[in-house]
């Protein structure tokens, strides 16, 4: 193959044009190097949608625990919420922690 036959390529002439010869080191550029580049963005994309669902997770705790306070606001329930989650007990009882063994041989 000639020099004139592989400058007339269409391959050829398209990459040896200058605004590709610009346009590639610059895109090359802008989606690796850049601060701003796309491996930067999906890196936030990423944080954002953590936070996201971490803020939905606490959100969702938050109206449990509201529910939570206004039934300790009566004095059965508050009782009951001691005895189970902190093992209280009036002073004339004893309390026995029964645990069931899940393995199975």
């Amino acid at each position: 193959m000639s020099f004139n036959k592989f400058r007339n390529n269409k391959i050829i002439k398209f990459f040896t044009n200058i605004f590709v010869l610009i346009l590639i080191p610059f895109l090359i550029w802008m989606f690796f190097f850049d601060e701003n580049s796309y491996l930067v963005h999906r890196k936030f994309n990423n944080e954002i949608t953590d936070l996201e669902r971490t803020i939905s997770y606490y959100q969702k705790k938050i109206i449990e625990d509201k529910a939570t306070i206004k039934n300790l606001k009566d004095s059965l329930q508050l009782e009951r919420f001691a005895r189970e989650k902190y093992l209280m007990k009036k002073e004339n009882e004893d309390i026995y922690l029964i645990e069931f063994d899940t393995l199975e041989k």
